[in-house]
């Protein structure tokens, strides 16, 4: 396809780079990156702009800039703006197929695995792998808290919003709660505009864009139409909704998934937390952890057609989405209401986070003082000893073998 020249961000020609070496590049790191989206971005930075030089500096620094302003997996995003610049929409989608498929095949195998693990040393190992998701989310409060609560405005709104969790029922609450945060951020969080950036080149028209941001909202709006008539469209917009309101990183899929799957009883919390301590235990995006939902959830379609509903669902919007700001990115980001409303979001997703480290991960798993302990190292481990998430994972996970194998009877 031909475009205008006039229609792209700068006028440069488009790319012309092979897809199958960005699938290449990127499956490699799907196999590599280890650590949550911050660090998924430091790979992609060494990567892509010291070693490889797809990307100058300036324009690195945009993309990341851009992909933390909207909702969605942050990581995910680069990647995919990444393989977008390099090799235009085949290349997009080589960059998130590479960096995906690695963690999804590997979770989808851990669910089946799951299933079959019995006796004390079975048990012990998924009670492992739910306490080292206490530590781990934990450890995203903390290191968010300091980063985007610097100031006595953004602290009221995150503990306005955790309260504001805990005490509402609603089952839109995660949604009110951003909602709010954004409004507060627009009265209490005003700050100078942000200085000019250099242009992203990438090949999105204005009207793509706008296209894009209409199959989002519909899809967002439409969906839940579909609940009565189909159990796998009601599967596919608990995935979608969920990834269509995660503001502040991967962490924070957490309470708007098990909200959507744990609470109907689609998936109980043991089986919950257990995937989602196995998801720290790969490398490539957390939010694969739907491809591991989708695979063990009690209604049909589950098993590997659940887990590609799930892969698809979770990562569309924050796709959709990103395309949609691409070509308005410029005009937006210099806009100050628009940096304030943001700074309360990114303080309400704190407290939203916070109040799911409360509950359910918290009164669902720590039991008794060996499960507290083991948490208490876990952390420890994480934010002062700097280990590598995979190791900890290990060390909770034959933690909870011991426990377990301590407390049954001989």
């Amino acid at each position: 396809m031909c475009l205008d020249p006039k229609e792209y961000l700068t006028l440069k020609s488009p790319p012309s780079h092979s897809p199958l070496e960005v699938l290449r590049v990127f499956f490699m790191l799907g196999l590599s990156c280890f650590g949550g989206p911050i660090a998924h971005i430091g790979y992609f930075h060494e990567e892509f702009v010291v070693r490889r030089r797809w990307l100058d500096e300036a324009t690195f620094t945009n993309v990341v800039a851009l992909c933390q302003f909207l909702p969605g997996p942050a990581s995910s995003q680069v990647g995919f703006s990444i393989g977008l610049i390099r090799a235009g929409y085949p290349g997009a989608l080589a960059a998130w197929a590479g960096f995906t498929v690695p963690s999804a095949i590997a979770l989808v195998l851990f669910a089946y695995g799951a299933a079959a693990i019995n006796g004390p040393v079975g048990a012990g190992l998924l009670h492992g792998l739910q306490l080292v998701a206490v530590a781990i989310v934990g450890q995203a409060v903390w290191g968010m808290s300091r980063a985007l609560c610097p100031d006595w405005q953004r602290v009221l709104i995150a503990l306005t919003a955790a309260l504001f969790i805990l005490l509402c029922a609603a089952s839109l609450a995660q949604l009110g709660a951003i909602l709010l945060g954004g409004t507060a951020g627009l009265w209490l969080c005003r700050t100078a505009t942000p200085a000019a950036m250099s242009s992203i080149i990438v090949p999105v028209t204005r009207r793509a864009g706008l296209i894009s941001l209409t199959i989002f909202s519909v899809l967002l709006l439409g969906l839940p139409l579909l609940h009565r008539f189909s159990t796998a469209g009601a599967l596919f917009d608990a995935f979608y909704r969920s990834g269509a309101l995660v503001f502040g990183g991967g962490h924070v899929v957490l309470p708007l998934l098990r909200a959507a799957f744990v609470t109907p009883g689609w998936v109980t919390d043991d089986a919950f937390l257990a995937g989602y301590g196995a998801a720290q235990a790969v490398p490539g995006p957390l939010f694969t952890f739907a491809a591991y939902l989708g695979a063990v959830v009690a209604p049909a379609p589950h098993g590997v057609a659940g887990a590609l509903l799930g892969i698809l669902g979770i990562f569309l919007p924050g796709m959709l989405i990103l395309l949609g700001a691409l070509p308005f990115w410029e005009t937006l980001r210099t806009r100050a209401s628009a940096q304030a409303a943001l700074r309360g979001v990114n303080a309400a997703v704190v407290g939203l986070l916070g109040a799911a480290l409360y509950n359910p991960v918290w009164t669902t798993s720590v039991k008794t003082i060996g499960d507290f302990v083991l948490v208490l190292f876990s952390f420890v481990l994480l934010t002062v000893g700097r280990i590598p998430p995979l190791v900890v994972v290990i060390i909770s996970a034959l933690g909870g073998i011991a426990l377990a194998v301590v407390a049954s009877p001989i």
